[in-house]
């Protein structure tokens, strides 16, 4: 699965770089129907405390599949956006299984 991450109005990091790729790839080998990986990392003022936004969009066959979280730093972003994905990707699965 290709890959692709950019950060925006925020500073890249390598840490950042290969804890999502990693993640992503765990979900690859789950499914390997993925083709490709386009995450954005996005930084805001919020007041809560809770600025860093993680985006993350799979191309599959079939529609895109989008989610995209909001948290105090952008590891929980990572793994609540991948979490979402993974519930996305679950119910996907169960639809080709059924044909």
């Amino acid at each position: 699965m290709l890959i692709n991450i950019q950060f925006i109005k925020t500073k890249g990091s390598e840490a950042l770089t290969q804890f999502v790729s990693e993640s992503l790839n765990k979900l690859s080998e789950k499914y390997d129907w993925l083709i490709r990986a386009e995450v954005y990392f996005k930084e805001e003022n919020d007041p809560t405390g809770k600025s860093k936004i993680c985006e993350i969009e799979l191309s599959a066959p079939g529609p895109r599949i989008f989610a995209s979280s909001t948290e105090e730093s952008f590891e929980l972003a990572i793994k609540k956006t991948v979490f979402e994905l993974e519930q996305q990707l679950k119910k996907r699965k169960a639809v080709f299984a059924a044909h």
